[in-house]
């Protein structure tokens, strides 16, 4: 986890904290601002480390599991891809709901032009 030091007031992150923060940044399913507001840092900031793993400036050792914080409560990358096919199912879900309420009018309507026609049909032969 992060040092706090006093006079500059800022957060010193561990190489391998922001090695493994970029990794999950680069994974398929997850966007980088979902992963820096899991890890409760600016997006920007996972930018910047980004740039410096791909320029060869950020390597960790990989000797230590960074931990995230206890207090808040962050996903895992496997519930932010849950996240991710459950919002993509409701869209589906919700477009297969409209297209059925507009099947349904147009039953309605339908329904109504016979049952006009039956009537008209039937003034028509008194």
């Amino acid at each position: 986890m992060p040092k706090y030091n006093n006079p500059r007031k800022t957060w010193e992150y561990s190489k391998e904290f922001k090695v493994r923060a970029v990794k999950m940044s680069y994974q398929p399913d997850l966007q980088s601002k979902q992963v820096a507001e899991g890890l409760g840092i600016h997006p920007f900031m996972l930018s910047r480390w980004r740039k410096e793993y791909r320029e060869g400036l950020l390597q960790g050792d990989g000797k230590k599991q960074v931990g995230l914080s206890k207090k808040r409560k962050v996903k895992t990358p496997k519930q932010m891809s849950e996240n991710v096919q459950l919002k993509k199912e409701i869209e589906r879900l919700k477009k297969e709901n409209d297209l059925l309420k507009k099947w349904q009018q147009y039953l309605a309507e339908v329904h109504q032009n016979d049952l006009d026609s039956s009537t008209d049909t039937k003034k028509s032969s008194q």
